[in-house]
């Protein structure tokens, strides 16, 4: 499918739009507030931000980001992904980090949707992202352990480091926030599916252990006086941006922008197999770009699109972006309505809503498939990724998942297969052709794969014993690309045959290939005579050159 800007997209997503479908689309909203708003609340403090951040982003994010989406489903807020990243910013400078980064990823998320850059988050293999998925999923469960217990323990500068100090010991869990938690942890889990399918279950337990807590009085911390204002009182604002420090937050604003990107693209994916509608990969980076330049402004925290939600309102039977502006609208009445309850909801109980979603949050059908048909590099690049998410920070983490993927995608792409064939006469005449069969001093190699600077050890080894080779063929076909190292070599297998008075003949060349050919001028010092459509007509031709050759030789 081309490219569509966005006036295109609403013109067609829009056409037959009808009051029934309206209304649909206003239910489906609904549906997605009831398991965006307890999410919203749990990330944004999870990132430590406050109750009000999450709020502001959700709204922001429904109405900006949902919008001016690439596609009519995507519903975006405050995601598990970003908790990791604005958790270490938040302990190093605080709120204004977390706004100054979040406003720089969206800069840069703005320029490559622009720019039409999109596609090349597409390269980025799936163990690669299901370790980053998993780790953090553990970094946003690890640091949820103190609200669920009851404590306070020190800060630590990774995910293991914190969970390596409850070993310690010196701490005595709360058993009322035990309790809250657990409750919460137990509705999700075992609440029937047919309840579930009418409120979700998040928010039935949010609600029981709320009610609990309020009717015991226990004392537990709480998430206290929620904002009546979308525009809340720590912002960021122009006055306030740290212009000469800001090389500081380059990193984690990449970070976050990465994020953005691979998860909004993800959600697409997955929306797009529900629904049959492709994102237009570009128009939702510039929508995110847009919406995560403006969140900082209003108070907010980084957003993307979320995979859970999005489904939500797919099931719901939305069918427009309304859905996501009905989130919005719906997320901004609950934040006047219903503040004073929302106020009183235990971080406890948030705290198991983070510690259910973060199992949920793991790519289990893409680890149980690496790990069930044991794909080595697959499960070492996914063990490598975790690792790295959840011991170091998670920019370092990320640049090291970028490396990952490189490596692992040269290693596939560096197999190239060499079959290196005698010319058999009988199977020839099989197939139609007619051959003197005197001459043996012929060999034929087929060659799969690029051939490019990881390949040319392997192609200088297939080729190292080539005496009495009088020709030698290679079949193209199946080489798709070259590079300057490959045509090196290709150059001194050339000279080699030359020295010893054998030739090479090349056979099956895609277009690009020979164009490359062509620049490195190998194709003139081959020859145009020893050029050929296919490996038969090459065989054929160095037979009837090379009779004279074999019958001066001896047998």
């Amino acid at each position: 499918m081309p490219h569509r800007t966005l006036p295109a997209l609403l013109r067609h997503e829009f056409s037959g739009y009808t009051p029934v479908k309206f209304r649909q689309d206003v239910v489906a909203g609904f549906a997605v507030t009831a398991v965006a708003l307890p999410l919203a609340l749990a990330f944004a403090v999870a990132s430590g931000a406050n109750a009000g951040a999450g709020l502001v982003t959700a709204i922001v994010a429904g109405f900006v980001i949902g919008g001016l989406s690439g596609a009519p489903y995507q519903i975006s807020g405050p995601t598990g992904s970003m908790t990791a990243v604005m958790l270490v910013l938040a302990q190093r400078h605080g709120m204004p980090g977390i706004w100054v980064a979040g406003a720089m990823a969206g800069a840069m998320l703005l320029v490559i949707g622009l720019l039409r850059l999109g596609r090349f988050f597409a390269f980025i293999p799936a163990p690669v992202i299901a370790g980053f998925t998993t780790g953090i999923a553990l970094i946003i469960a690890i640091g949820q352990l103190d609200n669920l217990l009851g404590i306070k323990t020190a800060a630590a500068p990774s995910a293991a480091l914190k969970l390596l100090g409850y070993f310690r010991g010196g701490w005595l869990p709360d058993w009322h926030t035990l309790a809250l938690g657990g409750l919460v942890m137990a509705g999700m889990l075992l609440l029937p599916k047919h309840w579930a399918a009418r409120v979700p279950a998040s928010l039935l337990a949010i609600i029981a252990a709320s009610a609990l807590n309020a009717a015991l009085q226990w004392p537990v911390p709480v998430i206290g006086a929620i904002p009546h204002s979308f525009l809340l009182a720590q912002h960021l604002s122009f006055s306030s941006i740290p212009w000469a420090g800001l090389g500081e937050f380059v990193a984690p604003a990449m970070a976050i922008a990465a994020l953005c990107a691979l998860e909004g693209l993800l959600c697409g994916a997955v929306a797009s197999n529900m629904t049959g509608i492709r994102l237009q990969v570009n128009q939702e980076l510039i929508a995110q770009g847009v919406g995560n330049l403006l969140i900082p402004f209003f108070g907010g925290v980084p957003a993307t699109s979320a995979i859970a939600r999005t489904s939500v309102g797919i099931r719901a039977g939305g069918h427009t972006r309304i859905v996501s502006i009905t989130y919005a609208a719906t997320v901004a009445a609950c934040m006047f309505v219903l503040a004073p309850l929302l106020a009183r909801i235990p971080f406890a109980a948030l705290a198991g809503v983070l510690l259910v979603t973060t199992w949920h949050m793991n790519e289990w059908e893409s680890i149980r498939y690496i790990f069930g048909h044991r794909f080595k590099t697959a499960i070492i690049t996914y063990l490598l990724t975790l690792t790295a998410t959840i011991t170091l920070d998670l920019t370092q983490a990320i640049l090291f998942g970028a490396l990952l993927s490189g490596a692992a995608f040269l290693n596939q792409i560096a197999r190239i297969e060499i079959e290196v064939q005698a010319v058999d006469p009988a199977r020839l005449r099989q197939r139609g052709i007619e051959t003197a069969g005197k001459c043996s001093h012929m060999r034929v190699a087929y060659l799969t794969g690029p051939l490019f600077f990881a390949a040319t050890g392997h192609f200088n080894e297939a080729f190292a014993q080539l005496k009495g080779t009088h020709a030698l063929i290679l079949s193209l076909r199946g080489m798709p690309l070259i590079d300057t190292s490959g045509l090196q070599a290709l150059a001194a297998l050339h000279a080699r045959l030359q020295r010893s008075g054998g030739t090479l003949m090349l056979a099956g060349m895609h277009v690009d290939v020979r164009r490359m050919l062509e620049r490195g001028g190998l194709l003139a010092a081959i020859g145009a005579e020893n050029i050929f459509w296919s490996a038969d007509q090459a065989i054929v031709a160095a037979e009837q050159r090379a009779c004279a050759h074999c019958a001066s030789s001896p047998a």
